[in-house]
């Protein structure tokens, strides 16, 4: 249901879909630390495989930093890889080093692989294939140039590379956009000005383009400031690219589209934890969550909905107490639906879902907040499900909210609505590796007395 891979947690991802329907994962991946190095600790990437998308099993390091004195000798982030010839291809982030005042210095590496599984990895070279253009972008000092997603142009036969960067025309505070770059062979790029510059937006991390069916685009970007993700639109890659909103609500965040099993399409993205799984805990490199519903209308924002592939991990409907578990509730005035308790033999709420018309809120003990939004019209009905400390809500069908909450005891849910408490039935959801006891492993529940 979650993911990361024994003792280490996760960060940026990218997915493969192989012809005989299986998954692979590549992702960034550290060690468990108060103080996350991702100069020293982000170098290598894991790698794991599913036939769901929902139990990943860890199939170890598929790729690392370079040799001492080249390019990406610091450290490797974000990749991008895809099918080219009999084989894949690869644009990764690299870093170099740092600049005097502390800064990494970003590029983009090639590397090829005569496989299809995500191993295998040669670089291209030892140089980068695409370095920030200063007519534009920053470079040296707070600059960006990493993040590459790579699509068949639309307009050529060559190959089209969305890149994380800084618009050099901008304040550094709102100056996160997406720059693109175009290659007739993947190894010589040309670099042109910013595709999407917001202009308030601090950091537009981990583009990702996806062809919709009507042959235009869409874009994801993860937006630094608010730690979530909003969609673009366009006819053509060149655009002109117009801005639908969030789409991943805070806590979710990198995202990536791929199609489910049963060919429909899915966005995975990853989520955080805190430092010693405590509610005080500074926030740091987490887990992957399991997919939602990707759903692009023609004449509306795009949205994430709740995901049918999570039923086969679904039990039976029950009142007893569950620390992962779904539960829907009916909506009619103030509603607050506790989910665990202060004591193990129930009391003061811990957890606690309310909603009250568009204001919806996620609460800990003693009523603190951990989440909140307001959605675009009142709400008739919301699903929770929470797995562990994470959390996840949605309205009418829609992922709205997620947050972390490491209080309190299992508990029957409730739900109140103007004085009147009833029961509210839940599925135990079942986990895909509940053995697992490591620092990766999901949280289960407060430590016994």
């Amino acid at each position: 249901m979650r993911y990361a891979p024994p003792g280490l947690c996760v960060n940026d991802f990218d997915l493969l879909r192989h012809a005989d329907g299986t998954y692979t994962v590549l992702h960034l991946q550290g060690p468990w630390t108060a103080e996350f190095d991702h100069l020293r600790m982000e170098t290598s990437y894991g790698r794991a495989t599913s036939t769901d998308l929902v139990h990943w099993e860890p199939q170890g390091t598929a790729f690392g930093n370079g040799l001492p004195g080249r390019f990406d000798q610091q450290a490797v982030w974000t990749m991008h890889a895809f099918p080219h010839g009999t084989g894949m291809a690869m644009l990764y982030t690299a870093v170099s080093g740092l600049t005097p005042d502390g800064w990494p210095l970003q590029s983009v590496g090639l590397a090829r692989s005569d496989r299809a599984d995500g191993t295998g990895w040669r670089r291209h070279g030892t140089g980068p294939v695409a370095d920030a253009d200063p007519r534009w972008y920053r470079t040296g000092d707070r600059m960006g140039w990493r993040d590459p997603f790579v699509v068949r142009d639309d307009e050529s036969d060559g190959w089209v590379m969305v890149v994380c960067a800084a618009d050099a025309s901008l304040p550094v505070e709102v100056g996160g956009c997406v720059a693109w770059a175009t290659s007739e062979d993947l190894e010589r790029w040309t670099v042109h000005p910013p595709l999407i510059s917001p202009g308030d937006v601090d950091e537009l991390e981990c583009p990702v383009l996806e062809r919709l069916d009507d042959g235009g685009w869409l874009l994801l970007g993860s937006v630094g400031a608010t730690r979530g993700f909003e969609a673009w639109t366009a006819p053509r890659l060149r655009g002109p690219w117009t801005r639908r909103g969030p789409l991943g609500p805070t806590g979710a965040y990198a995202p990536r589209v791929v199609a489910a099993p049963d060919g429909s399409r899915v966005v995975l993205h990853t989520t955080p934890r805190r430092v010693g799984l405590t509610d005080t805990g500074d926030r740091c490199r987490g887990m992957l969550a399991q997919p939602k519903s990707l759903v692009v209308p023609d004449d509306s924002a795009p949205r994430l909905e709740w995901w049918p592939g999570l039923e086969p991990w679904l039990g039976e409907e029950t009142h007893h107490a569950s620390l992962h578990a779904v539960g829907d509730v009916a909506l009619s005035g103030r509603t607050e639906i506790t989910l665990r308790t202060q004591a193990p033999d129930g009391g003061r709420p811990a957890l606690a879902v309310g909603c009250d018309g568009r204001n919806l809120r996620v609460t800990g003990p003693d009523g603190d907040p951990l989440g909140e939004v307001l959605l675009p019209e009142p709400a008739a009905a919301l699903r929770v499900l929470t797995v562990g400390e994470y959390v996840e809500v949605y309205a009418d069908g829609v992922f709205v909210l997620t947050t972390l909450c490491y209080s309190g005891h299992p508990a029957p849910w409730t739900a109140a609505t103007e004085g009147l408490v009833r029961p509210v039935p839940v599925r135990p959801i079942r986990l895909p590796a509940p053995h697992r006891d490591d620092a990766s492993a999901v949280w289960p529940g407060p430590a016994p007395h």
